[in-house]
């Protein structure tokens, strides 16, 4: 409770004041869709001061980020690594010679690491793995069945991008590389920004020598998806790009899309949870702040049915806040995207949430088996207060890499499929030509594609 003093004839008296809620309460659905479901796109994205100033000393004037990013890219394709060094010493002030990290080095930082860290990726990989295997074992197959069949084969290199510079990301590298790997892909290579000491963290270099990767470049941003997307003299053409990113990498994939593969766009992190009365407040709040203090555009919001439970978690909120290293960034997170929607009932909570189509929705109701089945959009489920979202981001098994920003209406998470191709196969005989040569003839007539339609008749005459 904060105090104030202030002046009454003379005298100093003091007057409690209530801090404002840092969790707002919507019962106005209109009020809560406006404020909470409301998504910008990529172009209404307001650039930070320290990238403004970065893209104007680069290119001497000022850009949009996508202005910005279509030069990176071009230049990186007509100039290969002279750009990638020029770039690196730009962005992340680091002269970087030769951007490949020895291979030996993943071993080396394996090593290095903490026995209990260590024990903790190699249980994160284990669990990854193991959850990959079981999704190949019912996703695509080849088949042939009467004539027509399919031919499953995994992509031949594969790019993975990994956030870095000051942060370290090892679970990026384990929840997409070890997918690739499960489904087939021969070769993995990563592209990382380097630390100001011009290295990659050992914890980085651990999870990728865990997940089999082939090689690790010191390079990040826009430049390192042009670089894997078109290849350089140094970093090899992948056949898709996969991993989250910033602002920069996001406008880069998009304009590599088409000469390679990618994974999707990935916007701002997301989480809704759905809870009824039965949830216990303090989890509820701790899964919030855990969203949250990602960075200030992540969305934390929890639907409810429960008014008591709506003040109960705007009360734990506020007293959690006050132990965490990232508050500031939690609260202005919570402040531009976070709030508790009261519902009158829990399946208007769900048509909010098939609606928005949220990365994470946390199932902590008292049958959450039942609720998830009306669940249709979602990039992953947490079913009951033990699934932590937290769990599945490091530990769980499924890749944490999800559709974000509405596109789980229509993708999926990453996963082997990821990595796979089908192509069909046709193979048929002489009763299968008499069956369907005709029919192909006269549709082809039908579209005026004479040759078509020949080639259809050749069939039939040559096996009567």
């Amino acid at each position: 409770m904060r105090e104030s003093a202030r002046r009454t004839g003379g005298e100093m008296t003091r007057e409690k004041r209530t801090p404002t809620p840092v969790m707002k309460i919507y019962t106005n659905l209109n009020e809560a869709r406006e404020k909470l479901f409301h998504r910008r796109s990529w172009e209404d994205i307001q650039l930070s001061p320290a990238a403004v100033k970065g893209i104007e000393e680069t290119f001497g004037e000022r850009l949009t980020a996508w202005q910005a990013v279509e030069r990176i890219v071009r230049r990186v394709r007509k100039d290969g690594d002279a750009a990638l060094r020029d770039f690196t010493l730009k962005f992340d002030r680091v002269e970087v010679e030769d951007p490949e990290v020895d291979r030996r080095d993943m071993y080396r930082g394996y090593r290095r690491l903490s026995d209990e860290l260590k024990e903790s990726l190699e249980l994160s990989a284990q669990r990854i793995r193991a959850f990959h295997l079981w999704q190949m074992e019912h996703t695509h197959k080849s088949f042939l069945m009467r004539g027509l069949g399919q031919k499953v084969t995994p992509l031949e290199r594969v790019g993975v991008y990994v956030p870095g510079g000051t942060a370290v990301y090892p679970s990026t590298v384990l929840m997409t590389a070890i997918p690739a790997r499960v489904a087939g892909v021969k070769d993995v290579v990563v592209a990382t920004p380097p630390r100001q000491n011009g290295k990659i963290a050992d914890a980085v270099l651990a999870a990728a020598y865990l997940s089999g990767v082939a090689r690790i470049f010191k390079v990040g941003g826009a430049q390192a998806i042009a670089a894997m997307a078109f290849g350089t003299a140094t970093i090899p053409k992948v056949d898709k790009i996969c991993g989250p990113g910033n602002i920069f990498v996001v406008l880069a994939k998009k304009i590599v899309f088409g000469e390679v593969g990618i994974d999707g766009l990935a916007g701002p992190t997301e989480t809704v949870i759905l809870a009824d009365e039965t949830a216990d407040p303090a989890i509820c709040a701790a899964d919030l702040l855990a969203q949250a203090e990602h960075d200030v555009m992540a969305s934390a919001i929890m639907i409810t049915d429960s008014s008591r439970l709506a003040e109960k978690v705007q009360g734990e909120v506020g007293r959690q806040l006050a132990r965490l290293e990232r508050s500031r960034i939690a609260v202005a997170s919570l402040d531009r995207g976070g709030g508790i929607v009261k519902v009158k009932d829990l399946r208007d909570g769900v048509d909010i949430i098939n609606t928005y189509a949220p990365e994470h929705v946390s199932l902590m109701v008292k049958y959450p088996d039942l609720w998830a089945r009306k669940v249709r959009n979602a990039g992953c489920l947490f079913l009951g207060e033990r699934s932590a979202e937290a769990f599945g981001d490091y530990v769980a098994g499924p890749s944490h890499v999800l559709p974000t920003g509405g596109s789980a209406r229509f993708s999926s998470a990453l996963g082997v499929g990821e990595f796979l191709k089908v192509t069909g196969v046709v193979r048929l005989n002489a009763r299968d030509i008499l069956k369907v040569g005709p029919a192909a003839a006269k549709i082809a007539e039908a579209e005026g594609l004479t040759a078509h339609s020949r080639a259809a008749e050749a069939r039939l005459k040559s096996h009567p």
